[in-house]
């Protein structure tokens, strides 16, 4: 099969984005005198939990707290995103993130070769509309075929959903389709959709298992992924299944 369209995950792919999550996640406690504050690793161990929302509710349920506590503090929970999110846009909005290495290459190749291009994000519509114009531009959210955010799924990553929707919307089939995505729960998810699967691990993500991936390296430039290689792998892949 002829590789149709690219889908590109968002956090930690296109951009680094995940220190700026943390930050706002940070800010957001201050801001509710929550007297909570994530380090780097316990904000990385927290990123196997897909979604913001999830992931303040794993930490509540994680706390040495009584039932009661932990029942009025994830009751907080959609507020605590609320105001995160609204920081998060705030610091994106500031230049906090830049696009990772070959991402803006890569995207500019495939919309010469009439290859589509689609977003699968985990986070919300509205944080993939402040990174994507903050360290693409702001007309690059024109590129993409299509755009599908968590909130717009019954289940998010690992489950397929995301994918399927993107490919639905794309009208192309799974297997011509490649997926780039830089965290396990992405690649489990995008495999669950039968794509072809590249993985670019971040700095936050490198400990976790990416053996379901077609192709694992550390970015789109090392070594250089053009669109003519991604073409090839996978239809090396698409020859090897027949």
């Amino acid at each position: 099969m002829t590789l149709q369209a690219l889908i590109f995950d968002v956090d930690g792919t296109i951009a680094d984005t995940e220190e700026v999550h943390r930050q706002a996640f940070n800010a957001a406690f201050l801001a509710m005198d929550l007297g909570w504050n994530w380090s780097e690793a316990e904000y990385m161990a927290l990123l196997r939990v897909s979604g913001g929302p999830e992931r303040l509710a794993h930490y509540v349920a994680s706390l040495k707290a009584s039932p009661a506590e932990k029942q009025r503090l994830g009751g907080l929970v959609p507020a605590i995103h609320r105001e995160k999110t609204r920081l998060y846009y705030e610091l994106i909005s500031d230049g906090r993130a830049a696009a990772r290495p070959g991402v803006a290459r890569l995207m500019n190749e495939a919309r010469e070769a009439g290859v589509k291009l689609a977003l699968a994000a985990t986070s919300t519509t509205a944080n993939v509309e402040a990174l994507v114009g903050a360290v693409l531009g702001p007309k690059a959210l024109g590129w993409f075929d299509a755009v599908a955010s968590a909130d717009e799924v019954a289940q998010k990553k690992p489950a397929p959903d995301l994918y399927r929707r993107i490919v639905g919307t794309l009208r192309v089939a799974a297997d011509a389709c490649v997926a780039i995505e830089d965290s396990a729960n992405g690649v489990l998810s995008a495999k669950a959709a039968e794509l072809y699967t590249i993985a670019t691990p971040s700095r936050w993500t490198a400990t976790q298992d990416f053996s379901q991936a077609d192709l694992v390296q550390p970015s789109l430039d090392k070594p250089l992924l053009g669109v003519q290689r991604i073409a090839a792998l996978h239809a090396a892949r698409a020859t090897r299944a027949a």
